[in-house]
């Protein structure tokens, strides 16, 4: 058994960890989606090809000129070679003029 007293203070750690990336500013929205282009990208896990589908139809109601590229043009986000697919889906969407994308992962 110990005989050493604290006094009541005790050597704590802040359970936080410091913060290793600054905040970035989110890109700007768009006024509309009439004319624009939407990617569907997809982890492949919980029905993204029917949550896609009913999304597509919903929005294509709504602007009729909207244009979408479907999720198996980028892969799987979530499978064997997601490493490469998550870095390269920066220049694969600039290279398809994408203006913007859902991206549907599971919980």
């Amino acid at each position: 058994m110990t005989t050493e007293t604290n006094d009541g203070c005790f050597e704590v750690l802040w359970p936080r960890a410091e913060r290793r990336q600054t905040r970035k500013t989110l890109a700007p929205r768009l006024d509309t989606l009439e004319n624009k282009t939407i990617a569907f990208v997809w982890d492949y896990v919980f029905r993204g090809d029917e949550i896609f589908r009913t999304l597509q139809e919903a929005l294509e109601q709504r602007f009729p000129n909207v244009r979408f590229i479907d999720y198996p043009e980028f892969g799987n986000i979530h499978g064997p070679d997601e490493r490469r697919i998550v870095a390269e889906l920066p220049q694969r969407l600039k290279a398809l003029q994408v203006d913007a994308v859902i991206v549907g992962m599971a919980c």
